[in-house]
């Protein structure tokens, strides 16, 4: 069993920075990839940003430039480091992994991150 959990959400000021945290907890962990994605009310889960075990990222556009994935894999944490902050990015954070040898995703319960203008 898997189980991911964010930390690092809060109120902040539209122009600042926040960063974002995800430790996968479990025995015999072996992750692949890990990532971001965000829900804000009324919209449907959108991708931010994703990292493999070997460094690799990918980023949605519109978060390019501003976020920055990274990972400790010895620790299973994955980070997500958000600069410039704008309303438009207030949602719920959600962290997801998987595993080498899985197409399967598990998922994070989500931390809520407000940008206030």
């Amino acid at each position: 069993q898997v189980q991911l959990v964010e930390s690092g959400g809060g109120l902040v000021q539209a122009g600042g920075s926040r960063r974002l945290s995800c430790v996968a907890l479990g025995s015999m962990l072996n992750i692949n990839i890990m990532g971001w994605y965000r829900q804000a009310p009324g919209k449907q889960r959108e991708f931010v940003a994703r990292m493999d075990s070997g460094g690799s990222t990918n980023y949605a556009d519109s978060m390019k430039g501003r976020f920055i994935i990274s990972r400790e894999n010895a620790l299973n944490t994955v980070y997500l480091q958000m600069n410039s902050l704008k309303p438009e990015d207030t949602a719920v954070y959600y962290c997801n992994a998987q595993m080498y040898g899985s197409s399967g995703l598990y998922w994070g319960q989500g931390t809520q991150v407000t940008v206030s203008s």
